[in-house]
């Protein structure tokens, strides 16, 4: 159910789960309040990983590079 809420195309099939591209994740940043992965998840899977723990204003920075800089 996650893949297609996010937005960053961040979610991908792994060989056996679902994975996360840190990336192209911005929990949502610039696009919803909170993550919409979590929001969906029917199971409670998604767990916050703490080798990429980013701030409210490095995530909006990412947004706009994965966003804007093809403008």
């Amino acid at each position: 159910m996650c893949d297609p809420e996010c937005p960053n195309e961040a979610i991908t099939f792994g060989a056996e789960i679902y994975e996360i591209d840190a990336a192209l994740c911005t929990e949502c940043v610039g696009f919803y309040e909170q993550p919409t992965c979590i929001k969906v998840c029917p199971i409670n899977c998604i767990i916050i990983d703490p080798d990429h723990i980013e701030s409210a204003e490095q995530l909006l920075d990412k947004f706009a590079e994965i966003h804007c800089s093809s403008r």
